[in-house]
């Protein structure tokens, strides 16, 4: 591995439809050429993913403008977030975000699971982390008090892990999404330290 490696450039592209704006992250690297074209091609399929669950292809009324943030790019690791906010009438329109951890070398993606150890008990963990947080901040939930899944919602920005849950997912619309960070310090035992949330301590 580089240990050394530099942040890689990301530029923004334009997808234009006839009732949408989509701006997406393209990826560029020569020294990870085959890396970057992996990450291009799963952001390019989570963009479109993203506007086929708002219903955009097959409603003419719908109106759609997509965006990105980069949340990590350093260490080999890039971890970055979709959005794509759809209004077709009513009161509001809704946003859905969709994150995507990479190691820039190989251009693999991580899921939540995927960071930690295997039987590291992280699920548990991280439930009982982020229910803390919820009776701290006194978040009104509109379920019962949720678990954290293997596949869950997150994203790495610097030393912290961000778990967070769709709008309506848990929580009023005024609450958007519901964030959660989580030092990586407090779960370094359970970590793989050769992943992305490794890399962040190290």
């Amino acid at each position: 591995m580089n240990t050394n490696p530099l942040p890689l450039p990301v530029y923004p592209y334009r997808l234009n439809l006839p009732n949408g704006n989509i701006l997406y992250p393209v990826v560029a690297s020569y020294e990870y050429q085959a890396a970057a074209a992996k990450m291009n091609d799963t952001i390019l399929q989570q963009t479109y993913r993203l506007l086929h669950e708002q219903g955009v292809p097959s409603n003419p009324q719908a109106e759609s403008t997509g965006y990105y943030e980069v949340k990590t790019n350093e260490r080999n690791v890039l971890s970055l977030s979709l959005f794509n906010y759809t209004f077709s009438g009513g009161a509001h329109g809704l946003t859905l975000q969709k994150s995507l951890t990479f190691d820039a070398e190989t251009g693999r993606p991580y899921t939540l699971a995927e960071l930690f150890k295997p039987n590291s008990g992280f699920e548990e963990k991280l439930t009982e982390m982020v229910r803390a947080q919820i009776r701290e901040r006194d978040v009104p939930l509109l379920t019962d008090p949720p678990i954290v899944r293997p596949d869950a919602d997150y994203y790495i920005a610097d030393k912290a892990l961000v778990i967070y849950y769709q709008v309506y997912e848990i929580a009023p619309y005024v609450y958007q999404f519901p964030y959660f960070p989580i030092s990586v310090y407090s779960v370094q035992d359970m970590i793989l330290e050769d992943g992305p949330l490794g890399r962040m301590i190290y």
